[in-house]
């Protein structure tokens, strides 16, 4: 059985962490159970063999946490382990929990131990510097988004604060900087995504709804802007904040998301992912999209606002998300299939 994993703000009335049954046919979801065991568990990563899902826990405390899911029910497991302040965003590399800490502007490195549960403190942590021209977003680093690339080599994490994308090794537990990457000033970005391919890479930017196209070299760790693709045309200055992207498997698409106009941006990729070309966006299905992923020819988003997760079946040649229905989870901010 396919199952889909759903995040929320327990702070905003939220359930926690909310398992789900994937029906393979119609991609509907049918909710099974749910754990509050840690506050506003906003981002999840489920471990490769199913069995544990891990969450951070976006307070000012800031926490990461483990949860076996062989059941309907997510159980906690140990004690959840302290990263830094506003964690946004985990991912699992090399042995590890990565996490993005958007209010202390730092990456944390957690190590696993044989049984899936984590180790009792981060074994490397990265403090990011620098500010941006955007008040008061950017007065200071605000990591959000940390993640491992295709060849399993290099660490990058995203800064919102900072208009750039670092790019570390992480040896032994330890994080090193090896080089950081411009973006433009004032962009924001938010969350990367790799083509197939493995050459480029995409950004989406939180303040202006844009997406940046960038050359990747998995050889010399190096990133390069080359263009920007306008994820709503338009809009005017303020009103829309871009969230989350998706490749498609096969590299023929994105999607992103964004918050205020709440649509999705349905790119068509060209060449050989180094230009995307904007095809449509439909209506995200509920208000303020905080989150998509997509399997199997649907996407699903997370709507913060209104409490729901909308799925939509994707036409296979123009990439266009119909939408199918939706279950609800209050304040859902992830959405994470397994």
């Amino acid at each position: 059985m396919r199952r889909a994993f759903i995040g929320s703000f327990t702070a905003a009335g939220g359930p926690g962490v909310v398992t789900a049954a994937v029906d393979p046919d119609s991609g509907a979801l049918r909710l099974l159970g749910s754990a509050d065991g840690v506050p506003d568990p906003s981002y999840l990563a489920l471990a490769p063999d199913g069995d544990t899902l891990y969450a951070v826990s976006e307070t000012t405390e800031g926490t990461v946490a483990a949860y076996r899911v062989t059941g309907g029910v997510p159980r906690l497991t140990g004690r959840p382990v302290p990263v830094g302040s506003g964690p946004t965003h985990l991912s699992l590399f090399d042995g590890h929990v990565l996490t993005a800490n958007y209010g202390c502007g730092s990456v944390t490195a957690v190590p696993l131990r044989a049984d899936g549960g984590l180790a009792p403190a981060p074994s490397g942590r990265l403090r990011h510097t620098g500010s941006g021209p955007h008040a008061p977003r950017q007065r200071g680093p605000h990591a959000h988004q940390v993640q491992g690339d295709p060849s399993g080599r290099w660490v990058l994490s995203v800064d919102l604060g900072t208009d750039s994308v670092r790019v570390c090794t992480l040896d032994g537990g330890a994080l090193a900087l090896h080089g950081e990457f411009a973006l433009r000033p004032g962009s924001g970005p938010r969350h990367l995504a790799f083509h197939p391919g493995g050459r480029y890479a995409y950004v989406v930017n939180e303040l202006t709804p844009a997406v940046a196209v960038c050359r990747w070299d998995a050889v010399s760790g190096t990133l390069k802007p080359l263009t920007e693709t306008q994820a709503l045309p338009g809009a005017p200055a303020g009103d829309a904040y871009p969230s989350g992207i998706v490749v498609s498997p096969d590299g023929r698409f994105v999607w992103t998301a964004t918050r205020g106009a709440d649509a999705l941006s349905v790119f068509a990729v060209e060449g050989e992912g180094e230009a995307l070309r904007l095809v449509a966006s439909v209506p995200c299905g509920g208000r303020w999209p905080r989150a998509l992923a997509g399997a199997d020819g649907f996407l699903y988003v997370a709507n913060e606002r209104s409490g729901d997760v909308t799925w939509f079946a994707v036409d296979p040649r123009t990439g266009i998300p119909r939408r199918c229905g939706s279950v609800r989870v209050a304040a859902a901010s992830c959405v994470v299939l397994g």
